[in-house]
């Protein structure tokens, strides 16, 4: 027999579900980093077309999305996948009050980037010798000091920068990543000016005890992770899922005072240099997470699960969020029996 408190009604939508139960110490608002264009098509075997990149970007706008990254200069060679950027950041002129960053790995290009008119770009750092050889074919100080120079080329030209850190809780090659490693680099990063750091568990090895004594010693090191008197730049967090792990490590981060978090559109992505990872955190279950603890996003969750599903029909395989799929009314109704 079918418990139907446990069951989707008519169109896989839940009935005034999930229920809000606000947790004290949160905050109050989240803003998601949206990285499906960027991150998650970066590792699809498939070439996807610049129509359909650029049709998706707005439709996540339209779901209230307020920051997605569209794509990456990187020499195509490295990313093929992206290799469309100069013609697909043109289509998106007409969305307006959507933050649009980009991917710059060095000083080519920030060019091609800001000959496009970008207003945001990211550089990419590790805390590891190895995945900084595997990633970018330099040390990890060979790295900050290939991005000084593009983080303060991008500050003068008025640029909002962003630092990505990749392996800060584990490698596929060296194992256990040292706290004191990560706030390192951190702390360089920040020494550039970088206006946001974005903390990545690329393998998806991370869990919440690690996540909350690395915010504490960024906290120590005087990085806290955002307020109106943090000095420094705003900590953001970037969770892959391979072991189940990636909400509850976000909620940790939030435990921590982050507001920002990077999702990507039902769970696309992984890393090209890093065979152990998984897709990143779908942005869906993300957002159900967050509707139930009251915090806002301002982002219709219907309309994006729509715009994954959308997706996930042109690459030809269903989306590997839950919520998109108990929303698409594909999830199986738990049984009575089976509780």
């Amino acid at each position: 027999m079918t418990d139907a408190a446990n069951c989707t009604v008519s169109g896989g939508s839940p009935a005034q579900l999930p229920m809000v139960f606000p947790v004290e110490g949160l905050p109050a608002r989240v803003r998601i980093h949206e990285v499906g264009p960027r991150d998650g098509l970066q590792n699809e075997s498939a070439i996807v077309p610049v129509e359909v990149k650029a049709e998706f970007i707005g439709r996540l706008a339209a779901a209230g999305l307020t920051t997605v990254e569209a794509t990456s200069f990187v020499h195509p060679k490295w990313v093929p996948q992206l290799a469309d950027a100069e013609e697909l950041y043109p289509r998106l002129d007409g969305l307006s009050g959507v933050r649009l960053p980009v991917l710059v790995p060095n000083a080519r290009g920030l060019e091609r980037a800001l000959a496009l008119g970008a207003r945001e770009v990211a550089v990419f750092a590790s805390a590891t010798e190895s995945f900084a050889h595997a990633n970018l074919n330099r040390t990890v100080d060979g790295a900050l000091e290939m991005f000084e120079p593009v983080v303060a080329r991008a500050k003068r030209e008025g640029l909002r920068v962003r630092g990505y850190l990749s392996m800060c809780f584990g490698d596929p090659w060296e194992g256990p990543v040292p706290v004191d490693q990560v706030v390192r680099v951190c702390r360089a990063l920040a020494g550039m000016g970088c206006d946001e750091l974005s903390l990545g568990d690329t393998i998806g090895v991370a869990t919440p005890g690690h996540v909350h004594a690395l915010l504490a010693a960024l906290r120590t090191a005087g990085l806290p992770a955002a307020g109106p008197s943090a000095a420094g730049p705003t900590l953001a967090v970037h969770f892959h899922d391979t072991y189940g792990q990636a909400l509850s490590n976000t909620l940790a981060a939030l435990q921590n005072g982050v507001a920002t978090v990077d999702a990507s559109a039902g769970g696309l992505g992984g890393c090209p240099y890093a065979k152990s990872a998984t897709g990143n955190l779908a942005t869906e279950d993300l957002v159900w997470m967050l509707n139930g603890l009251g915090i806002e996003t301002g982002v219709d969750l219907a309309a994006l699960s729509a715009t994954s599903h959308w997706m996930a029909e042109r690459l030809g395989r269903p989306s590997p969020s839950r919520t998109v799929r108990a929303l698409a009314g594909t999830a199986s109704p738990t049984s009575s029996q089976e509780q």
